[in-house]
C-alpha cells in the first residue's frame, strides 16, 4: 500500500491555492500555501529540485506543469514515488479534457476538476487514472458535464484500463518498434556517450476482451529454454511496461502477456547502455581565404549495411555569424543557409547504406574586422534521420499472438524504425 494523502493541492506559478481536496483534515490550505511559498523564494537552492520536502511533520511530493503546480501532502510515511506517479498521471487525464493543463483551463473547468479528483482518489488513496474509463462516464462539453446513471464495467471489473462490450469489424493489431539513438562524438572521433531507448508501441483494435502474447529474440528466454539463438539475440535491461502486461509471468518465464487497451499505447520501453557507431558520418572543415571569404567542406557518410536507406536526413553545420552571400553545391539533397541559426542546413531526402556525399559552401566576410577577434565558441554538428527497418539494438517481435474467445481472426501488423535522438559530433 502507498499509504494515503492527506491533502492534494494545484497551486499557481506563486504558489497561491487554485485547487484543494482535503481528505484527512490534518493539512489545510494555508499551511501547504505557506510551504510551498517559501520554496519558490528559494528558487536555485538544491531543496528548491527536490520535489519531495518534509517540514513540520509533513511529507510534501509535487511536480509541475506549465504553470500548474500540483502537490500532494501526508502525515503517513507514503510510498513517496508511487504518489509521484499519481500526480503525473492526474496531468495526463487533465490534458485529455482540456487539450493542455494550465491555470486558465482549471479556472474555467472547476466543476469537472473536482469530479475528476473524486474519482482519482478516495480517501487519499489512489484510484482510476485511465483517462479513457473515466470519459465514459465523466462526459464534458466546454463548461458541461453529464455523470451516467452507473459506472463502466471497466471500473468495476479486473481490467481497470479497458471496457466490455468493444467491437469492431476488421480485427488489427498494429506494433511499432522505435529505437532513438543518442550519441555524443569529440572532434578526434571518439564516442563520449551512446545509448538507445526503445519502445514497442501499439494500436489495437480488438474485440471483446484478447488475451495477447509477444515473444522477442530475448537471450534470458531463450538460454532458460535450452536453444541457441539463430542470428542476433538481446539482453532487455532497464525495461518498463504498461500496467496491462503480467509481471509475475514474465519474471517466471519471460513471455510478455497482457490484455491490452483498446487504442494506441506504449507496451513497453527500454534502455541499452551500448558502444553504437555513428549510423551517419559528419565531417567539417573551414579554410579562410584573405579574411574575405570562407569555404565550408562537409562530408557525409552512411555507416550501415547497403540494403537500408535513411530517410529525411537533416545535418545542421555551424557557420562563423558573420558569413554572408552564400553559394552552396551539393552532390546530393539540398541545402540553405539559416542566419537565425548561424548554420548550414543539409537535407538528404534519401540517403543509402554505405554511401558518401559531399557539400560544398562558400561565404563572404565583412571587409573590416575587429583589431581582437574573441574566438567563437562553435556549436556541435547535429544530425536527424530516420531509417526504417532497422533497429540498432537488433531486437526482433519472433511471434505476436492474439486469442479471444469468440476465436475471430487477428491481422497482426510490425514495423521497425530507428532515428536520430540526441545526436551531436563536437567540432573542437
Amino acid at each position: 500500500m502507498a499509504g494515503a494523502v492527506s491533502s492534494l493541492f494545484l497551486l499557481d506559478i506563486k504558489g497561491h491555492v487554485l485547487v484543494w481536496k482535503d481528505f484527512r483534515g490534518d493539512v489545510s490550505a494555508i499551511q501547504a500555501e505557506k510551504f510551498f511559498t517559501k520554496l519558490i523564494q528559494k528558487e536555485g537552492d538544491s531543496e528548491s529540485h527536490n520535489p519531495v520536502v518534509y517540514d513540520n511533520g509533513v511529507t510534501y511530493m509535487f511536480i509541475q506543469h506549465n504553470n500548474v503546480h500540483l502537490m500532494v501532502a501526508s502525515r503517513q510515511n507514503c510510498n513517496a514515488a508511487s504518489h509521484l506517479l499519481f500526480l503525473h498521471r492526474v496531468v495526463q487525464v487533465f490534458k485529455h479534457y482540456f487539450d493542455e493543463l494550465e491555470e486558465e483551463s482549471l479556472r474555467d473547468n472547476f466543476v469537472v476538476v473536482y469530479e475528476l479528483l473524486d474519482e482519482m482518489m478516495d480517501y487519499g488513496y489512489p484510484q482510476f487514472t485511465e483517462a479513457k474509463i473515466l470519459s465514459e462516464f465523466i462526459k464534458t462539453d466546454a463548461y458541461r458535464m453529464e455523470v451516467t446513471q452507473r459506472p463502466p464495467m471497466a471500473v468495476t471489473n479486473a481490467v481497470s484500463w479497458r471496457s466490455e462490450g468493444i467491437n469492431y469489424k476488421k480485427n488489427e493489431v498494429f506494433l511499432d518498434v522505435v529505437e532513438s539513438i543518442n550519441i555524443l562524438v569529440n572532434s578526434n572521433g571518439k564516442v563520449l556517450r551512446s545509448d538507445v531507448v526503445g519502445a514497442l508501441k501499439m494500436r489495437t483494435y480488438l474485440s471483446g476482451m484478447p488475451e495477447c502474447k509477444l515473444g522477442l529474440n530475448d537471450r534470458v528466454l531463450l538460454e532458460a529454454q535450452g536453444r541457441s539463438a539463430r542470428g542476433k539475440s538481446i539482453d532487455l535491461d532497464d525495461i518498463k511496461f504498461h500496467q496491462c502486461v503480467r509481471l509475475a509471468r514474465f519474471e517466471n518465464d519471460r513471455t510478455i502477456s497482457f490484455i491490452p487497451p483498446d487504442g494506441a499505447f506504449d507496451l513497453m520501453t527500454y534502455r541499452l547502455n551500448t558502444q553504437a557507431k555513428p549510423l551517419i558520418w559528419v565531417e567539417a572543415r573551414i579554410e579562410t581565404h584573405s579574411r574575405s571569404r570562407i569555404q565550408l567542406f562537409v562530408k557525409a557518410r552512411s555507416q550501415f549495411k547497403e540494403r537500408s536507406t535513411a530517410t529525411n536526413v537533416e545535418i545542421e553545420v555551424p557557420i562563423p555569424s558573420d558569413g554572408t552571400s552564400p553559394t552552396i553545391r551539393t552532390s546530393m539533397g539540398l541545402a540553405a543557409y539559416e542566419p537565425e541559426k548561424d548554420a548550414l542546413l543539409w537535407k538528404i531526402k534519401s540517403f543509402p547504406g554505405g554511401k558518401e556525399f559531399m557539400c560544398r559552401a562558400d561565404f563572404s566576410l565583412p571587409s573590416v574586422t575587429a583589431e581582437e577577434v574573441v574566438p567563437e565558441k562553435k556549436a556541435p554538428i547535429r544530425i536527424k534521420f530516420e531509417i526504417p527497418y532497422f533497429t540498432v539494438s537488433g531486437i526482433q517481435i519472433k511471434y505476436l499472438k492474439v486469442l479471444e474467445k469468440s476465436g475471430y481472426h487477428t491481422l497482426p501488423w510490425v514495423r521497425y524504425i530507428t532515428m536520430a535522438g540526441d545526436y551531436e559530433l563536437r567540432l573542437v
